[in-house]
């Protein structure tokens, strides 16, 4: 892979032009495009063996277009003309049969992306198969040598991508670029007389020399699950909990779903009406910064080409902004936020120090490292999820435990934030400390 076989997504602009030619010719009186391409390809080791080597490239077309307010989309994956001919011919069909509705149409023009920043997303590995099962292996063989309790392994692997998208409007949008992403994982079970324990850690950044080492992700892996031997359970209180910043990125995606267009308009959000509100404590701030160089989710326009922004979602506690496209913005009366498709780079910014610090703080409670199970009612706010993690007294870990669940109300949750951590986790799409939340139902 050290010539991308992608090209440039310039490439792609004849594509989306004779996309939107035909669409004009069969009655369509707007319409748009997306093209994406992606390569790559991912090794699996266990117990020192080879398991896998698995190559991956896939491509698809997804075109929609307008009749007026009627709407029809169609998707293919062969770029043929004529198949793009037909996909084009059933999107029109489609919208021929649809209904009409007046928030329908293309993002506004005034809206749409005037320049495109190079974001830095792009970072090809040349790095072979061969390369990519010695890291693995050796990410596996550190773990299984930093404990003699380490006695199994559910494996390590390393994946290699890169992608090409571009998308282009009947309004005159053309816009593309490249990404990369790469990561490097490795799982292990450690085992005493109590019974058995699992436990990961992984790296992922679309640079590979900022990933970490396999011996440092080997090395956490192992740690991470030989610390979980002798857990035990608890019986029911209500104590502070610790969101370990692993974990915490769950927590934001919920508050990130509650404030969504989709589900503002369709009244299945306990967050309904609150902009402007004190939904967090004074204090607390996040927002999106979807131009941040190299970051996961980064992206210059969102997925019908409007610009993206940096902004605040959550200033001194207060809502200032929901998660809108152009369609949710419209049923809801505004405008969109630019986020069609997506958050992208969710940032929560800390207001304690690193988790130890956060541990301290809390005197008595649980850290909880794990979470199982979704039982997360947006449209209430009611919260109750399996967990595992440790028994904080007197400000220090105790001893592992498990089989908990956790429970509260969202609401509630993030009112009593006590603290977020500097110990940031910026591996995905939210980038957040270790969050501290008082009073929580442990059962």
């Amino acid at each position: 892979m050290a010539d991308s076989a992608l090209g440039d997504p310039s490439a792609l602009e004849p594509m989306i032009e004779r996309v939107l030619d035909i669409a004009r010719q069969n009655g369509a009186s707007a319409a748009e495009a997306t093209v994406a391409q992606g390569l790559g390809y991912s090794v699996s080791v266990r117990m020192g063996d080879v398991e896998t080597v698995e190559h991956q490239q896939d491509k698809g077309l997804s075109v929609t277009v307008y009749v007026g307010q009627q709407k029809g989309s169609a998707n293919t994956t062969d770029f043929r003309p004529d198949a793009i001919e037909e996909t084009v011919r059933s999107a029109c069909t489609i919208a021929s049969f649809a209904g009409s509705d007046d928030c329908a149409g293309l993002a506004d023009a005034d809206k749409l992306a005037k320049n495109i920043p190079d974001l830095d997303l792009y970072h090809p590995w040349t790095l072979e198969p061969a390369e990519a099962v010695d890291l693995a292996l050796a990410a596996e063989t550190t773990a299984r040598d930093c404990d003699a309790r380490i006695t199994n392994s559910e494996g390590a692997s390393v994946s290699v991508r890169e992608g090409m998208r571009a998308y282009g409007n009947s309004a005159g949008f053309f816009g593309g670029y490249r990404t990369s992403r790469h990561s490097q994982s490795c799982v292990v079970i450690a085992q005493d007389d109590a019974g058995m324990q699992r436990d990961y850690w992984y790296s992922a950044s679309r640079v590979p020399n900022e990933l970490e080492s396999p011996e440092s992700i080997g090395q956490k892996a192992g740690e991470r699950a030989v610390r979980r031997l002798g857990a035990r359970q608890l019986g029911t209180l209500t104590v502070p909990v610790l969101y370990a910043a692993e974990i915490a990125s769950g927590l934001v995606g919920h508050f990130v779903g509650a404030i969504s267009g989709g589900n503002l308009y369709r009244q299945a959000s306990f967050l309904l009406d609150q902009l402007g509100e004190q939904v967090f404590p004074t204090g607390f701030w996040l927002g999106e910064d979807p131009l941040k160089p190299r970051a996961a989710g980064s992206a210059p326009f969102d997925s019908e080409g409007v610009q993206t922004r940096a902004r605040d979602i959550v200033a001194d506690g207060r809502l200032e902004g929901y998660v809108l496209s152009s369609y949710s913005a419209r049923k809801l009366g505004t405008e969109t936020t630019g986020n069609a498709g997506g958050v992208r780079n969710v940032v929560v910014r800390p207001t304690s120090g690193d988790q130890q610090s956060l541990i301290k703080s809390m005197d008595r409670g649980v850290l909880v490292t794990e979470l199982i199970g979704m039982g997360v009612n947006l449209v209430t706010g009611d919260y109750s999820r399996g967990a595992a993690g440790f028994w904080v007294e007197n400000g220090q870990i105790q001893y592992p435990v498990h089989e908990i669940t956790i429970a509260g109300n969202l609401a509630d949750m993030f009112k009593n934030i006590r603290g977020v951590g500097s110990d940031v986790d910026s591996r995905g799409n939210v980038h957040t400390g270790s969050i501290l939340i008082d009073g929580m139902t442990i059962a």
